[in-house]
């Protein structure tokens, strides 16, 4: 079963003057009992910072947290004794573990764009830890690259814990990747840019699909798409 969800019904949010943003979840003052998680999929937030702003000092715990920088440059600070620039192409991941707190800001003149991605952790009360890689995801074609997950087997990835794994794909028009999964596994996928066609359902520019109980997504693009998608496990017993 696929749900679509298009870019309308997503959560607009500009508490401040320089922050943009639109939660896929319930988050801050949106909260919609029936829009919570996705499995352990618990954040989704698309979000643009504005130059010399951004997130002060905050406390975490018991989360994983994946950063994926679209545009720009964040600076993270956290209470473990990092801090780092997240450039375009770069993830991030935060494991809260026990707890910690971190501060997020846009040191430069030019707006950031990024997504920031919470899970449920498989485990509680896991060290804090931080991990960064330069994936250089925005520069691939016509495959789904992995970036985070918690399968160890997968290599050049960042490790997060989470039965979980983020995908990204540029996809060329007229281009087509299969996705195989299981019914016992969810699927996530949102659209930064261009058009796809999943499995029968036309798919634009920030619309998500929530998929259950597939086997496979067929994934072709009518315009030139960039999007992500999340393998998720379906029942709490496996995140």
């Amino acid at each position: 079963m696929l749900k679509l969800i298009p870019a309308t019904d997503r959560h607009h949010a500009a508490p401040v003057a320089w922050l943009n943003s639109y939660f896929l979840f319930s988050f801050a003052d949106y909260y919609d009992s029936q829009n919570v998680h996705f499995g352990p999929l618990r954040v989704f937030n698309d979000d643009t910072v504005q130059g010399n702003a951004g997130f002060p000092q905050h406390p975490h715990s018991e989360m994983e947290i994946v950063t994926l920088v679209l545009e720009g440059e964040l600076t993270h600070e956290d209470t473990m004794g990092n801090r780092r620039s997240i450039t375009k192409g770069e993830v991030q991941r935060m494991t809260a573990g026990t707890g910690l707190a971190h501060s997020e800001k846009n040191e430069t003149d030019k707006p950031v764009h990024l997504y920031q991605l919470w899970f449920l952790p498989n485990q509680k009360g896991l060290a804090p830890s931080y991990e960064q890689k330069d994936v250089s995801f925005l520069d691939t074609k016509n495959e789904l690259v992995p970036l985070v997950s918690g399968q160890r087997v997968l290599e050049d990835v960042v490790y997060m814990n989470s039965n979980s794994t983020v995908y990204w794909c540029n996809l060329r028009e007229g281009k087509t990747v299969s996705f195989k999964t299981f019914p016992i596994r969810n699927t996530f996928l949102y659209v930064k840019e261009g058009k796809v066609y999943v499995n029968g359902v036309d798919i634009g520019p920030n619309d998500q699909i929530r998929s259950t109980d597939e086997h496979v997504l067929e994934i072709q693009a009518s315009a030139d798409a960039q999007f992500i998608l999340i393998d998720l496990p379906g029942s709490e017993a496996n995140y």
